[in-house]
């Protein structure tokens, strides 16, 4: 059975509200929670854009669920600081927080006024990163000279356990990659054969840990409310590599996406008003081998959704209790009774 998460949208929703929002996915019976680290949202109609590390603190506190977080160490974030930011909130909740590295989006690193490098040189930052950040983790004293500079970093209170580092990957070739640093795989809903041939790829060249799978999805009561969820907050969102990797700015993407039209859209959000295909959506990922699923409604309200998944999606893929009755026993012959009696 996998894990059913909730993904906590920070370019969505207030980081108050979503604090609420995810208190009461644990409520309805959501196993865990993930979310994103931005500081630009996609569009302006989201609109929203919390610190992911300050509002993980709180939630780490107020519920019991364990969370991840997509971040991107090495241009808006130093290594070390990501190694101690990641490694406090892993010795204060122990086992209960993981993080995925990636190599960034210029939309969230611009604000450093650096140039935006090439993916190669990205995808070589982030390893460079990596090691950094699990040097840091054991607590070692760190110096680094290469894409990016470490001078004699210590993290002094040592996480145990260290975090995993789950590796984001949205194609094939990043997915093997990772395979030689990963604890894990994080990527997003995409055609059954694009997954399969991710999930192999990191497998097969030694890939350990997880298969974690974010699935964005729009629901309502109605077909067409679930269309026009999905058409509002999350048609700049349908883009190939290397636009959604380049773009600067959320009034850049509400430019470009102008013109999506449904059928594009729903190559990228599951859209239905029915939850029962919602949940056979789901089962199709976990066959696939996924070992968690992480539920990203992709509209601003989430208590709807987290009701109605709760009630009748969850439900559907979980194993159905057995059903105990006692074995009734035979009473005792009359006979026996009265010989046994003093």
């Amino acid at each position: 059975m996998p894990t059913i998460g909730f993904h906590a949208s920070h370019e969505q929703i207030s980081p108050g509200q979503l604090l609420k929002d995810v208190q009461h996915a644990e409520q309805a019976g959501f196993d865990a929670a993930m979310c994103s680290d931005h500081i630009e949202p996609w569009s302006a109609r989201q609109g929203h854009s919390g610190f992911a590390w300050s509002w993980l603190g709180a939630a780490l506190a107020t519920t019991s669920l364990k969370f991840g977080v997509v971040t991107a160490p090495g241009q808006r974030y130093h290594p070390a600081i990501i190694a101690h930011a990641s490694a406090t909130l892993a010795s204060m909740f122990p086992g209960r927080f993981w993080l995925a590295p990636g190599s960034g989006e210029n939309m969230n690193e611009h604000v450093t006024g650096d140039a935006w490098p090439p993916k190669e040189t990205r995808q070589q930052r982030l390893e460079e990163c990596v090691d950094i950040i699990r040097r840091l983790h054991r607590g070692g004293e760190v110096t680094h000279h290469g894409l990016v500079t470490v001078e004699q970093a210590r993290i002094w209170d040592v996480p145990d356990p260290a975090p995993q580092l789950i590796a984001p990957a949205i194609s094939v070739d990043t997915a093997r990659r990772a395979a030689g640093w990963a604890d894990g795989l994080v990527t997003v809903n995409q055609p059954a054969e694009k997954l399969k041939d991710m999930l192999a790829a990191y497998r097969d060249h030694g890939g350990r840990g997880k298969a974690v799978l974010q699935v964005h999805l729009s629901w309502a009561p109605r077909e067409q409310e679930a269309v026009a969820v999905a058409m509002d907050q999350w048609r700049t969102n349908t883009f190939a590599p290397p636009v959604p990797w380049d773009l600067p700015t959320a009034g850049h993407f509400d430019g470009v996406s102008a013109h999506i039209g449904e059928d594009q859209v729903r190559k990228s959000v599951n859209v239905s008003a029915s939850l029962h295909q919602h949940a056979e959506w789901l089962a199709g990922y976990a066959d696939l081998g996924f070992d968690e699923l992480y539920l990203h409604f992709v509209g601003q309200d989430q208590a709807p959704f987290i009701d109605a998944f709760a009630a009748d999606v969850l439900p559907q893929l979980r194993p159905k209790p057995l059903l105990w009755s006692p074995v009734q026993e035979s009473p005792a012959p009359e006979s026996a009774v009265k010989e046994s009696t003093p």
